[in-house]
């Protein structure tokens, strides 16, 4: 005897198959002609995709988003090279105590 299979309505099987599809990350395409020059022998990205990186102060999980790279490397024309590593609360901790030890020594050459 063979067991019945028992009938699953629709949207449970939809809910089943959205879930065991992967999300994909978003992707902007580049504008080549706002980058800066690289002088290498690889060609400079046509998109941008997000990107997940570990914060190299405190260690949270972050993304670094398509909108944010597409900043970077076209308005603030960073370099081609260069990837997100630290946080934007790390950042700003750090930008903070960069600016606080400026101010120092500045006090102590007048």
């Amino acid at each position: 005897m063979t067991k019945k299979r028992r009938r699953v309505p629709r949207y449970l099987r939809q809910a089943e198959i959205t879930e065991q599809v992967p999300k994909l990350p978003r992707r902007i395409p580049a504008d080549r002609t706002q980058q800066v020059p690289n002088n290498s022998y690889s060609s400079p990205p046509t998109y941008y995709e997000d990107r997940e990186f570990r914060c190299l102060d405190c260690g949270k999980q972050e993304v670094w988003t398509a909108e944010q790279q597409k900043w970077w490397y076209e308005i603030a024309k960073g370099s081609l090279y260069s990837v997100a590593v630290r946080c934007r609360d790390c950042r700003h901790k750090r930008r903070a105590a960069k600016e606080e030890q400026r101010r120092k020594s500045q006090k102590g050459q007048s």
